[in-house]
Formats: structure tokens, C-alpha cells, sequence
């Protein structure tokens, strides 16, 4: 059985989930905290990052490596890539910029704006990692904290930037549909669902591989944040991403 190694809650974790969905392949879902996840990635195979997915072609570290190896084994009514060479090659590069320009901004806006949440962390940050874990995470959470927005650089600057940032990358994928189903040809594919994902941190779709916190409890700002993501037309295009090829 196929093993993919998260942090539940990670937006890159939930590109490898849905590209395994969506593909129709087995796996089992093993989900660690921040920090802890690092480990579990080492003794897998992989690096300290996560997903990893262990499979029989052996470990496949990163999110992208994982959308191609379920885009190869994807039944033709579930594909993941064009068949245009031409086209399956901007799809992939597109999904290689949304991991560079979208997944990290996006991800140190959401982590900047939840990092004093305590309470929303036991809620939400924990979907079906192991007892120890839960149990100890009251404990951890000012160190996980200052380890996460160490390695992340998360602040007040980063925070701005990143919006700019996350803004940045919406209007240009806005300006590409230009009322266009899909950003590379008629059908879905990696570049939709690697946009989707990576948008995740900041519009909160409600059919995420594990649950967000809805409106009502996010720190106002982060709330106004995500609300103002979402009436953008990309954010827009992400949740109805969701919305229709996430089962």
C-alpha cells in the first residue's frame, strides 16, 4: 500500500492528496505536526519536507514529483496532463511557478495571521495525527511556533509582502482565463489543480482534504483577508476548482 507522509493541514500536502484522488490510487494517509513531520519524512526516505510518498517506484519526495506520478498512472477519464506536448508542458510549468511564487507567500500569510492561536491550532491543526502528538501539542506549541516562523520567516514585514505577493500571482492568473475554463486547454489539469491547492492558504475552500476553520473564527483581519482572496476572480477560480474536481 502507497504511504504519503503530511502536515494535514499543509496546502502542498493537500496537491499530493488531491493528485492521488484524483487519479483513483490507494494510499494511506500517515499525518504528523509541523516539526514532527520532519522526522517522519527522514525515516520514509525523503528530506524534511513533506508530502513524501512512498510507493512502488520508490520515494517520491515534493509535491510536484508526486502530481506526475499520479498524472502517469491516472486513468485517461482522470487525467492530470494534456495530451498536447505543447500544452502538457505549459501545465507543467505553470505548476512549477505556483510552487515557487504561490505556495510559500500564501503559506506565510496564513501562518503570520494563526500564530498566536493557541485554541484554533488544537482545533484544526491536528486532523488524524497520532495520540502522542495531539496530546503533546498544548505543550510544544510556543516552540513549534518560534521553529515554524524561524524557518518560514514569518512577521509583520513578510506578511505584507506576501500578500503582495499572493495578489501578484492571482492577477496574473486572472488575466490568463480571461473567462477561459481551465489555464491550459479545454480540460482540468495539474496547472488547476496545483493553482487550486496553493490557494488553499488563503480562500480556505470548504472541500480541503481535512477541515478550516470557517469565517467566524479567524483572527477579523485574517477573515477580511481571506474574504477579499476569495471575491478576486483567481480566488474565485480556485474555490470553484474545488467546488467541481475535488471528490
Amino acid at each position: 500500500m502507497r504511504r504519503l507522509i503530511t502536515i494535514p493541514i499543509s496546502h502542498y500536502c493537500d496537491k499530493a492528496r488531491w493528485a492521488l484522488d484524483r487519479a483513483a490510487l490507494a494510499y494511506v494517509e500517515e499525518p504528523h505536526v509541523q516539526v514532527v513531520h520532519a522526522f517522519a519524512a527522514r525515516r520514509a526516505g525523503g528530506g524534511r519536507t513533506a508530502p513524501v510518498l512512498v510507493c512502488e517506484e520508490g520515494v517520491i519526495r515534493e509535491s510536484g514529483g508526486i502530481v506526475g506520478y499520479a498524472a502517469r498512472h491516472a486513468p485517461p477519464d482522470r487525467a492530470l496532463e494534456p495530451s498536447d506536448p505543447v500544452q502538457r508542458a505549459e501545465a507543467m510549468r505553470l505548476e512549477r511557478w505556483f510552487d515557487l511564487e504561490l505556495g510559500p507567500p500564501a503559506r506565510q500569510w496564513a501562518y503570520f495571521h494563526l500564530r498566536d492561536q493557541r485554541s484554533l491550532g488544537r482545533r484544526y491543526n491536528l486532523t488524524g495525527v497520532p495520540a502522542w502528538e495531539r496530546a503533546a501539542f498544548p505543550l510544544a506549541f510556543g516552540l513549534l511556533l518560534n521553529i515554524v516562523t524561524r524557518v518560514l520567516d514569518v512577521g509583520p514585514e513578510t506578511a505584507d509582502e506576501a500578500a503582495r505577493r499572493v495578489g501578484a500571482v492571482f492577477d496574473t492568473v486572472a488575466r490568463r482565463l480571461d473567462g477561459r475554463p481551465y489555464l491550459v486547454g479545454n480540460h482540468f489539469s495539474r496547472a488547476d489543480l496545483s493553482f487550486a491547492a496553493l490557494s488553499a492558504a488563503v480562500v480556505l475552500p470548504e472541500q480541503f482534504g481535512v477541515p478550516f476553520p470557517p469565517l467566524d473564527e479567524l483572527p477579523p483581519a485574517m477573515a477580511a483577508g481571506v474574504r477579499s482572496f476569495r471575491d478576486h476572480p483567481a480566488g474565485a477560480f480556485a474555490l470553484r476548482m474545488y467546488e467541481q474536481h475535488r471528490r
